[in-house]
């Protein structure tokens, strides 16, 4: 996933590790980081612009004392820059105000992105406290900054007069896109709106962050643990080795398996102790709701009824129909027409797949031997067994041709330069903040540095969940900034000494995350505020879905799909099966995702004067209306640990993977149609979209691109889905 991360001045809707706007008015803001901004000096490492190349941050430098003093600085520094544009007695231009913004708050952006980046990637108990401490007040920022009277009727004024500024046209969209986030953050309401919303946005801010502490508790206590080898039967030596080191982290004995934030947990599909299945799945299911510290069922409650009525305050009837008027899908209306559109292709595929697994389990367990219905703690493992009785496959006939460093290199690498003629060479001069992570700079076709390049592959307990991309440095031209780039996920860290061996999804996710990266790379735009993936939530998913088809692709898979002890490749006949097989199990694959999204849209589809909801009453109710309760098929995620909408900025858009799958898979035909991975493609595809960020109506440019309009059709047949059994 792309995550969605907040530049406090600029975007308020969509991107990384979304804070939700705050509290108070500038005033307020200013003299609380008064303290701060007053310890804040030369020693700290973000005082002054990093001297890495790319303007790196100085990792090797940076403390968890620094963080706080440094944003604080930042935040008063950018509130001072913003009056002095705001009270500027020269008349209103582009260049004094729109320009002008979009200089503002450098320091804050210096320390903000490191510590985005490091209390997602590598959080602590010290860095836990800074950022409760600094979530409202980032939060406050934005607040300060767009509800700004005077600065709004600066931006307003060049709005109004827009068509005869003669601008160019990304500087005309750069007008157009501040007028629009000012609106969306209730510039236009009166005063004592404007203190209401205030409240609200800091209430949220604060939850946001609340649900997230109690997230990463309640993930890390619902730990599965055991000091009996025999319930982990099925285990390999190496996933045996892993949970055991788990177990030593912890000073515990015997092994640990950690969750990840989604309701199906790998193991499950090695497990053959059905006891520990259900044990793990019910970990997973509950982490979030067992009526301690940890429960967050009562904040995500409250927080969706603060959006709804946050909502109605700017004029909306929910949260959904406010946050949807930048994105592509533009109304929840749309968004709900496109998901049911889905929901019977999903349903009926999953049914005819529970069908066929619960007939292997009838065949190995008949009543005389115990037999049982089909659980969801079940799936994993029985549908394993049905790929490879349908294909010949297994994980552990794969995962010795998917060791990660030759994916990367030889696979990753090597489709984006074929694609794209980029190279890489990789760093080792450039600090991290993690010791097992790479970095490499990259090159364009003419050797020329376009980025750097970081990648954090391995799984930690202080770590979040899933995997995403952001940016360290954002590109811009008016700031001479070339990106500083990252890519995150929770691969399992091997055994020391051992090979990191993958499973082909975690390959795909790397193709995935390394998409979003691609986005960021080619930004080529003038100003911060419209430069790579700060596009809209439903267009920001699709080159990463859209990269993910270059890891099946035969002349790709062919180059770094490699047995790691021989170096052999990939046997044809194991590289035809895997290729087929990416389309089993798409009912249940796709009527998890569906329903997730489902989840989202009916919490921000709540009315302002709806009661608190009983989240778990909500979730079956909302399901069953879609008739996507499949007893079988949980959602994704459930409410209560349902990262992406409560903390990430997904919230009213996760339907967005899906309506990105839509146009990644269009696209992919077309590239299918236009002879496939070619030079001239790629540039094409670049030069029209990778690196144009929002700098122009996304629908219009991807329709020029494409020479069409995308369907669904592409996207249920990439999928294996049709309308029905």
């Amino acid at each position: 996933m792309m995550t969605l991360s907040i530049w406090i001045k600029r975007r308020i809707p969509a991107s990384t590790a979304m804070i939700a706007f705050c509290v108070c008015a500038a005033a307020f803001c200013a003299a609380q980081t008064q303290t701060s901004a007053a310890s804040f000096g030369p020693d700290n490492p973000f005082y002054a612009p990093s001297t890495l190349p790319f303007l790196a941050p100085p990792f090797d430098k940076i403390n968890d004392s620094d963080y706080e003093p440094a944003m604080d600085a930042g935040m008063a520094q950018e509130l001072k820059e913003v009056d002095a544009i705001a009270n500027n007695p020269a008349p209103p231009s582009f260049e004094n105000t729109v320009v002008a913004l979009e200089r503002t708050g450098q320091l804050l952006d210096r320390a903000f992105e490191a510590y985005n980046c490091v209390t997602a990637a590598n959080l602590d108990p010290e860095l836990e406290k800074v950022q409760a401490y600094e979530a409202p007040r980032l939060a406050a920022q934005a607040d300060a900054i767009h509800l700004n009277a005077k600065l709004f009727a600066r931006i307003k004024s060049i709005y109004l007069k827009r068509q005869s500024l003669h601008l160019d046209p990304e500087s005309l969209r750069l007008v157009e896109y501040d007028y629009q986030q000012f609106v969306k953050a209730g510039a236009n309401l009166s005063d004592d709106d404007k203190a209401k919303l205030k409240k609200l946005n800091e209430e949220d801010a604060t939850l946001e962050n609340t649900f997230m502490s109690k997230l990463l508790a309640a993930t890390e206590a619902a730990a599965y643990t055991t000091t009996d080898a025999s319930t982990l039967a099925g285990l390999s030596q190496a996933q045996l080795e892993a949970a055991a080191e788990a177990a030593k982290a912890h000073k515990e004995q015997g092994w640990r398996i950690p969750l990840q934030n989604t309701t199906q947990q790998p193991d499950l599909t090695d497990l053959t102790n059905r006891d520990t299945r259900h044990a793990i799945f019910e970990n997973s299911w509950s982490r979030a709701e067992r009526g301690n510290t940890n429960d967050t069922r009562s904040t995500i409650a409250r927080l969706a009824q603060l959006r709804a009525q946050k909502a109605a305050l700017i004029g909306y009837p929910n949260y959904a129909a406010w946050d949807l008027t930048d994105q592509v899908a533009k109304t929840p209306d749309a968004a709900f027409h496109f998901m049911d559109a889905l929901a019977p292709a999903a349903a009926a595929n999953a049914a005819s797949e529970a069908k066929d697994i619960q007939a292997l389990i009838n065949s190995q367990n008949g009543a005389q031997q115990g037999g049982f219905t089909l659980e969801p703690w079940d799936w994993e493992f029985y549908s394993e067994q049905l790929r490879k009785a349908k294909f010949d496959l297994n994980e552990s006939e794969e995962k010795p041709y998917f060791e990660l460093n030759n994916v990367l290199e030889n696979g990753v690498f090597y489709a984006a330069h074929e694609l794209y003629g980029l190279t890489f060479k990789e760093r080792h001069d450039i600090p991290v903040w993690q010791p097992d992570m790479r970095v490499f700079e990259v090159y364009d076709a003419e050797g020329k540095p376009l980025s750097l390049w970081y990648c954090d592959y391995f799984k930690r307990d202080n770590k979040n969940g899933g995997a995403w991309e952001d940016v360290l440095v954002n590109q811009s031209k008016l700031l001479h900034q070339l990106p500083v780039v990252y890519n995150v996920a929770n691969f399992e860290k091997p055994a020391p000494g051992q090979p990191a061996l993958l499973t082909f999804d975690d390959v795909t996710t790397m193709f995935h995350e390394f998409g979003h990266a691609l986005h960021s790379m080619f930004a080529d735009t003038e100003y911060p505020s419209l430069s790579g993936t700060q596009v809209p939530r439903d267009f920001v998913e699709f080159p990463s879905q859209f990269n993910e088809h270059w890891a099946t692709y035969p002349a790709v898979l062919a180059h770094y799909a490699r047995n790691y002890k021989t170096g052999e490749p990939i046997p044809p006949e194991l590289a035809a099966k895997i290729m087929k097989s990416q389309t089993f199990n798409q009912g249940y694959e796709f009527a998890e995702i569906l329903a997730a999204a489902e989840l989202d849209m009916q919490w921000h589809t709540l009315p302002a004067n709806a009661s608190l909801q009983d989240p778990d009453k909500f979730e079956v109710d909302a399901l069953k209306k879609k008739d996507l309760w499949i007893r079988d098929v949980p959602p994704r995620y459930r409410s209560s640990y349902f990262l992406h909408i409560w903390n990430e900025g997904y919230q009213a858009g996760y339907y967005a993977y899906l309506w990105s799958e839509m146009l990644d898979d269009n696209a992919f035909r077309w590239f299918e149609d236009h002879g496939g991975m070619t030079r001239a493609n790629g540039d094409r595809f670049r030069q029209m979209v990778l690196s144009r960020g929002n700098t122009e109506d996304l629908e219009k440019m991807y329709d020029k691109w494409l020479g069409g309009t995308p369907t669904t059709g592409p996207m249920l047949k990439f999928r294996g889905l049709k309308e029905g059994n």
